[in-house]
């Protein structure tokens, strides 16, 4: 951990994440009145600080709405946020849930936490590459992890020296070292000019990416099983109840982040849905919650059948979190989406050994970097 010293950035409530989507009028909805159009972003950048100023946390923000002054020592990490009693379930859920929904809801709950991990890539100082913390969640026992294409899309920079690591646990420590085993190159050509835009916007489609466990970081040895969550094959509708969880770190400083992030678990319900398409479910509107923050981009959407129902791509960041909005694209998309890419199912991937994939994918990594990297 002590060479990541030169990499501590600083993170405030209004830092503008490494990338920021609109949710357009590309995306159609099966109610009315049509999708609003906002801009969001739920991954966390983490910035570098000039050598002098170790000691010294200074804050950066961007489109600031109140003055910011320098903070002359980094405040307590605030406590992590629990599981909520299943009574608190969102109100706008139709139906009371009976006692064995709650209690199927609340295994969901443990399911997911276990599977979720904290994806931190780290830039070199002084690059015009930005360091970043994000969220995933293990969905094979094998080690293969769901994110974000935008987050994934660090994972093909280690030519230019951005160190990619998992972290896991309450708080999240270093536990894994992963490979990239698929990102969708429909992503990666129609977003290669915002890996170093501040304000980068896009729609969320073919946001998504599969890692796999390579290698631990600790003296322990790998593990041959990882707790994990499986894709849902059907998506939910309005008014599923679901619980959510990510490792949100809007409100961290980056010396917070490295030592003292704490796994953001809630329920809710599903408030709207959305199409990329005419008639299939692909984006979950979950509402305003306290996952609605930057770092939980790739956070996971649970239903009480056990399964897991979407990956969060967005998230307005303004505003209490109460008042935002977080969408998370559904699982039935991302296996639409992979087959419609590949020719192939998705589970045939989850099917392979975690180093056959990670073979396969190898030789494709070098064209998707000088995509990414045209433009630097």
């Amino acid at each position: 951990m002590s060479r990541l010293i030169s990499y501590i950035g600083v993170v405030t409530a209004l830092v503008v994440g490494t990338f920021i989507i609109a949710v357009s009028d590309s995306i159609t909805t099966f109610q009315t009145p049509p999708a609003i159009t906002y801009t969001a972003s739920s991954t966390i950048s983490v910035l570098p600080v000039v050598e002098t100023e170790k000691t010294e946390a200074t804050t950066s923000v961007q489109a600031q709405p109140t003055d910011v002054t320098k903070k002359k020592s980094t405040p307590p990490a605030p406590a992590p946020v629990v599981l909520s009693p299943i009574e608190k379930i969102a109100t706008s859920i139709k139906t009371a849930l009976s006692p064995s929904e709650s209690s199927s809801l609340d295994a969901s709950a443990s399911a997911l936490r276990s599977a979720l991990v904290n994806i931190i890539c780290y830039a070199p100082a002084g690059s015009r590459l930005r360091s970043i913390s994000g969220s995933g969640v293990i969905v094979d026992a094998k080690g293969i992890i769901l994110t974000n294409a935008h987050i994934a899309q660090h994972f093909l920079l280690a030519d230019r020296n951005v160190s990619c690591t998992i972290r896991a646990g309450s708080p999240a420590i270093d536990k894994y070292k992963a490979s990239l085993i698929y990102i969708p190159s429909e992503w990666v050509n129609a977003n290669a000019d915002i890996l170093t835009e501040a304000n980068p916007s896009g729609t969320g489609e073919y946001d998504f990416a599969f890692l796999a466990v390579s290698k631990s970081t600790t003296r322990d040895e790998l593990t041959s099983s990882f707790p994990s969550i499986p894709l849902a094959t059907s998506p939910s509708n309005t008014g599923t109840p679901v619980v959510i969880a990510s490792y949100g770190a809007q409100f961290l400083e980056s010396s917070q982040i490295q030592s003292s992030l704490f796994p953001t678990v809630v329920f809710g319900s599903v408030k709207n849905v959305f199409t990329f398409a005419s008639t299939t479910i692909d984006v979950l509107a979950l509402g305003g919650s306290v996952a609605a923050q930057e770092g939980s981009s790739g956070g996971g959407v649970a239903d009480g059948k056990g399964e897991l129902v979407g990956t969060i791509t967005t998230s307005t960041t303004k505003g209490t979190t109460d008042t935002r909005k977080l969408d998370a694209i559904t699982a039935s998309y991302i296996r639409a989406a992979y087959a419609s890419e590949t020719g192939n199912a998705l589970d045939l991937l989850l099917a392979k050994p975690t180093v056959t994939s990670i073979a396969d994918f190898a030789p494709k990594i070098q064209a998707l970097e000088l995509i990414l990297t045209a433009n630097l």
